[in-house]
């Protein structure tokens, strides 16, 4: 199966920290994007969105379930989708920077296969055209 990659990178004026808290919460990081996150297990760090924490991502039954696997505060989210999902192979990460200027610099990048062909292309579409819509949302929501 064919290999998709989104790459993202924008920056927002907000602070770093205000950015990671605002994509590291399910629950806003939902809002953000404009669909329901709910936390469905905690991790077992400090923080209960941290590494090992799951996620469910949709409407009712429908929907994705993912766990964090990289928790690197202020600074970097990585993230699987586990369970059935129409996509595999799946690596969501969220990398902050800071620029010169005070600003943040937001890095995602979605690599995942499809599992049913020529779905790919669809779900690359409507994740990189949702997150864009979603990292343009940062400063209503920090």
């Amino acid at each position: 199966m064919p290999m998709y990659s989104i790459q993202i990178e924008e920056t927002v004026n907000v602070p770093r920290r205000k950015v990671f808290a605002l994509f590291a919460d399910h629950r806003r990081f939902g809002k953000l994007l404009g669909i329901p996150v709910k936390r469905i297990k905690d991790s077992d760090q400090a923080d209960p969105n941290g590494t090992g924490s799951v996620r469910k991502i949709g409407f009712g039954p429908v929907g994705l379930t993912e766990t964090i696997t990289s928790f690197e505060p202020d600074s970097l989210i990585e993230y699987i989708i586990i369970g059935m999902s129409p996509i595999r192979n799946h690596l969501g990460r969220i990398r902050l920077e800071d620029t010169p200027e005070g600003q943040t610099r937001v890095n995602y990048t979605i690599t995942f296969e499809d599992i049913i062909p020529f779905t790919g292309k669809v779900v690359s579409a409507a994740l990189e055209q949702g997150i864009r819509r979603g990292i343009k949302r940062v400063p209503i929501f920090a």
